[in-house]
């Protein structure tokens, strides 16, 4: 279908009152082709004759023989150009050769990893190679096998860091072997999952080493602002970059959808999620196949229940289902199945679906909300169009500042480079809790400075004081045989075991909830939706971790309202710059689900609120809070709102932070306050992420001066009039930007950087 028509259908339709208000249209790109440096083995080349591929794509050519040659490679082209091709073929043709040569392929998810086990079939790798997976699901006899015959194992960084590197004189005869080692979705390690992943890699390379064997890496990742540095910081290695993207690309077609007000007294819009259900079924009824992306699970299901409503009395309700996290693992391969077989019309889902699961053919993508990042708008607005085919993206802008900014200033979007992905595989909390597990693996030496850089030696020393490295002339070892360092040091994510979802009456488990959500998703009283099926919450169990549920015909959903607070704990350093002090140490955060909002689910009307008797959660870390004594006379005297000048800087020292700590803006939060209880002063917090803290506030500290600096000079540089996303907004901020005064901020960051760059900073402590 002419999908430009599609949209001027979409314009005449009852519903429509403008919403459309910015169509921008990037023309189609033909095929380039390259041609092989290297003879392929008849085996592979027969494989690529059954698949009909007769030619290779440019970048596929130039990756292939790169990685023959045994150079390490970093493939960056866009969705659906035939990636996968660029690691497939070399381990295929290196495994015809010499059938003893082994391949590693790891993937961020467990699911990705299996679509590819799936892709590798298809390939006929059992024509030419074994392969299996290897991660927190094989059984235990499975794995027995993987490890004797597997000559390709595809798993994940959490799996390398606990179950295998940990037991590597099991895999001896797999790593002595390795020939190749294939990271795939390069652009999801950033921040302090992806420095850990770097750390992982080390300890790979390292123990690969002791074995002889020198593997070569082939990496690959969608677009992002510094695909190289990224790369090699991961890997450590010297990396040639393949960016010449060759395959074809349909007609993409672009639309800013911003839903019409529904009170012009209030400014208050009607619901985005009903304008998606609208623009889903209208697709559906036009056999246009689409994703709508959600940026919450709740969100993904009332589109879900939406859209049934609306095309129940045509047959097409079971053509469209929810796809996201907490689906049990069957639930999402059969919807996996059923959407790339062509039995559904649509699926409503979270990013699960951003990353490269084979969906098939996909016509239009629908993007409730902007996501947070132009290079995670890109990758899901390139999950449409895959072979060549046109396809439609649509991005409905929510109520919130940031989102209107973006709808009335396309340009924004289309003009602004993919962001830049940060780690810090050197950050010291990071770095020595990996030399832990290293040296359970295998003792350290100082030639392992190689791979852990010019703190190893300092940081063994630090563990050796602390007790838990012993130093034997110039090598370290572990000293708690009865201890397994890997199994205490969590690469991605501290949540705890999760929640079941349990149907009260049959007693079947419908899904599971990470233990960080369960109290602002399966509290008391709370709407339960799943599967396009609506379930009150009964009783949750929180010894047992689970929560019990019922069918309901609630007309509404329901929203958690959190109360959270940031506790400052005895500085262990500060300094004074003029008027401000700022401080580092210690931080407690708290945080409790008081009460929950009833939310009707056709008119988005506030239909009252119930409260709850949750216990507060807690994680102590690391932060610093910047205390301002004259900050309310500054904002006072030149007219400013001092809350919303403190809440924009808030956000836009937390947006630049990663410039200066090497973390990811998803890594590190804050918080502000008018008057602080400990400080008695306008007072504004940073702090990590992470419990125990991973070293970003310290950075933060030390560097307060330069980053102070930078956010006054990005703030005044901003054409905006009131904030945008470039400034003063956030679209991760838990109040819908509310309160800001860009203003306000600039000037409050210009005088507290005046003061922490005069000669005169005392440090304190």
């Amino acid at each position: 279908m002419d999908l430009l028509a599609l949209l001027e259908e979409l314009k005449e339709g009852k519903d429509y009152r403008d919403q459309l208000v910015h169509t921008e249209v990037i023309e189609a790109a033909e095929a380039r082709y390259g041609e092989l440096q290297t003879s392929l083995d008849p085996q592979v080349s027969g494989v690529l004759a059954r698949l009909g591929i007769e030619r290779l794509y440019t970048h596929q050519a130039e990756a292939i023989d790169a990685a023959l040659t045994g150079e390490h490679t970093a493939v960056v082209t866009g969705t659906a150009s035939g990636k996968t091709l660029c690691y497939m073929v070399p381990l295929a043709q290196r495994i015809a050769t010499r059938a003893s040569s082994r391949a590693l392929l790891v993937y961020p998810t467990k699911a990705l990893a299996q679509d590819q086990l799936r892709k590798l079939a298809d390939f006929g790798a059992g024509d030419v190679f074994t392969a299996a997976t290897y991660d927190g699901d094989t059984p235990m006899a499975e794995r027995r096998r993987v490890k004797r015959t597997a000559q390709v194992v595809l798993t994940n960084p959490d799996m390398l860091h606990v179950g295998i590197l940990p037991y590597h004189h099991t895999w001896a005869d797999f790593i002595r072997n390795l020939e190749y080692v294939v990271i795939d979705e390069v652009h999801t390690y950033r921040g302090v999952f992806g420095s850990h992943t770097a750390d992982v890699l080390r300890r790979l390379r390292r123990i690969a080493a002791m074995y002889g064997a020198k593997p070569t890496f082939i990496c690959c990742s969608a677009t992002i602002g510094n695909p190289l540095e990224l790369v090699q910081e991961l890997t450590g290695l010297d990396v040639r970059l393949i960016d010449d993207d060759g395959a074809p690309r349909g007609r993409r077609i672009l639309g800013w959808w911003n839903p019409p007000l529904a009170s012009e007294a209030t400014g208050q819009r009607r619901s985005a999620n009903v304008e998606a259900a609208r623009l889903l079924a209208a697709l559906a009824r036009r056999r246009v196949r689409s994703i709508t992306f959600t940026l919450a699970r709740s969100t993904a299901e009332l589109i879900l229940r939406y859209a049934r409503d609306l095309l129940k009395g045509e047959g097409l309700g079971t053509k469209v289902m929810a796809y996201r996290g907490g689906y049990l693992p069957e639930q999402r391969r059969e919807i996996e199945r059923r959407l790339f077989d062509g039995e559904l019309l649509a699926v409503t889902s979270t990013t699960a679906l951003e990353l490269g699961v084979d969906i098939g053919g996909i016509d239009a993508v629908i993007m409730v909300g902007y996501p947070g990042s132009i290079a995670g708008l890109w990758q899901q607005a390139g999950r449409a169009g895959r072979g060549g085919q046109d396809s439609l993206a649509l991005l409905i802008a929510l109520g919130g500042g940031i989102h209107q900014y973006l709808i009335n200033h396309p340009e924004y979007l289309l003009q602004t480079g993919a962001e830049r992905a940060a780690i810090d595989p050197d950050n010291e909390f990071i770095l020595a809790s990996h030399l832990l597990c290293a040296a359970y693996e295998r003792e350290l030496r100082p030639a392992d400075q190689e791979l852990f850089g010019e703190r190893m030696v300092e940081l063994a020393e630090l563990l050796e004081q602390e007790g838990y490295l012993t130093r034997r002339g110039d090598k370290w070892y572990w000293i708690h045989p009865e201890l397994y360092p890997a199994a205490e040091v969590s690469i991605r994510s501290i949540a705890g075991r999760p929640y079941d979802i349990i149907e009260q009456t049959s007693g079947e488990v419908l899904g599971t909830v990470d233990s960080a959500a369960a109290f602002r998703t399966v509290h008391p009283g709370a709407i339960y939706l799943h599967a396009g099926e609506t379930y009150r919450v009964e009783e949750l169990d929180i010894e047992l971790r689970r929560a019990c549920v019922a069918p309901s015909d609630a007309g509404y959903y329901t929203m958690p309202m959190v109360g959270s607070r940031v506790q400052p704990e005895e500085a262990l350093q500060s300094k004074v710059g003029g008027e401000a002090t700022i401080r580092y140490g210690p931080v407690s955060i708290t945080s409790r689900v008081m009460s929950y909002r009833m939310i009707s689910q056709r008119h988005e009307k506030d239909l009252g609120s119930e409260q709850l008797d949750l216990p507060s959660e807690e994680f102590d870390t690391l932060g610093v809070w910047i205390a301002g004594g004259d900050a309310a006379a500054l904002c006072a005297e030149r007219g400013h709102d001092l809350m919303g000048a403190l809440h924009g800087l808030e956000h836009m020292l937390i947006g630049l932070t990663p410039l200066f700590a090497l973390c990811d803006q998803r890594d590190v939060a804050g918080a502000s306050e008018v008057v602080n209880e400990l400080t008695g002063l306008p007072t504004i917090f940073i702090y990590d992420g992470y419990p125990g803290g991973v070293g970003i506030s310290r950075a933060v500290y030390l560097r307060i001066h330069e980053l102070l600096r930078a956010a006054a000079e990005t703030i005044r540089s901003c054409a905006c009039e009131s904030g945008c996303p470039g400034c003063v907004q956030s679209p991760f901020c838990g109040s819908g930007n509310e309160p800001l005064d860009k203003a306000g901020a600039a000037e409050l960051a210009e005088h507290w950087a005046e003061g922490f760059g005069s000669g005169d900073v005392q440090g304190v402590g």
